[in-house]
């Protein structure tokens, strides 16, 4: 089974990989300016997530495997690599299964400890959207609005919902299988893992994913990692400020 990517530009192949919930749509904005530097960008669904097979298997490993298969089928060589949130801890995984195949790695606002679980809400204001009563955007967005009131949140949300077919709304994630394996999204790193090649940790501000003790860690893995900061923005610091996230990734290329 294949991932769904969007490919922007011809150059160097450079990988987008989206958090929980979310696309490779998320970053298409990003993707077109990195792409006019010359970079072949490819902004990737994971699966269960965007236009990507759904599946009930759903870990780190065999997301790292998923990219592997992609990077093959594409003929892609080594690649530069940008992952946020879930996604960051998948490239984390993949960087070190597959050093090889990664030039430099960018990770977006996460670390590569435990996270405790923290998605409930969301998962749940998710699971009471009962589709063969809901017919419009907004209905949806009103029922989220009762678990959820950051309309920021409900917004990212609301881009995975699409008409499965004529007057019948649905999301394009795996609702089911993340909600089952929700666990194995905050699971650390493995111990023993470990990545030699250029790395730069990027965190917001405002964020709270990466505190200051937490590069040791980041160190233990990733001995040539950088950690920098990305001022007036939380976890979506890519959306926040982007302006500022695109150039702290530009200066590390």
């Amino acid at each position: 089974m294949k991932l769904h990517s969007q490919i922007i530009g011809t150059g160097k192949p450079f990988i987008i990989l989206h958090g929980l919930l979310g696309s490779g749509d998320n970053w298409k904005t990003l993707g077109k300016q990195f792409a006019e530097l010359g970079y072949q960008v490819h902004l990737v669904d994971l699966r269960n997530h965007g236009h990507s097979f759904h599946s009930e298997v759903f870990n780190y490993q065999v997301m790292a495997e998923d990219l592997k298969n992609y990077i093959e089928n594409h003929s892609l060589g080594k690649t530069i690599l940008l992952g946020h949130s879930m996604g960051g801890k998948t490239a984390m995984e993949f960087a070190a299964e597959y050093p090889e195949a990664v030039s430099k790695l960018i990770i977006a606002d996460i670390g590569p400890k435990q996270y405790p679980q923290h998605h409930q809400d969301i998962l749940k204001a998710l699971e009471s959207l009962n589709f063969s009563e809901i017919k419009t955007r907004d209905e949806a967005d009103e029922i989220l609005s009762n678990f959820i009131k950051d309309l920021g949140t409900r917004q990212f949300l609301l881009k995975s919902l699409y008409w499965k077919k004529k007057g019948e709304l649905a999301l394009r994630f795996n609702l089911k299988a993340i909600t089952k394996n929700i666990e194995e999204v905050g699971k650390p790193l493995n111990s023993s893992f470990k990545y030699d090649g250029e790395t730069v940790f990027l965190r917001g501000a405002k964020s709270g994913y990466i505190e200051d003790f937490d590069e040791v860690l980041i160190k233990k893995h990733f001995p040539k990692a950088s950690l920098q900061t990305v001022s007036n923005a939380g976890h979506w610091l890519h959306a926040e400020n982007p302006k500022e996230f695109y150039d702290n990734v530009i200066n590390f290329l």
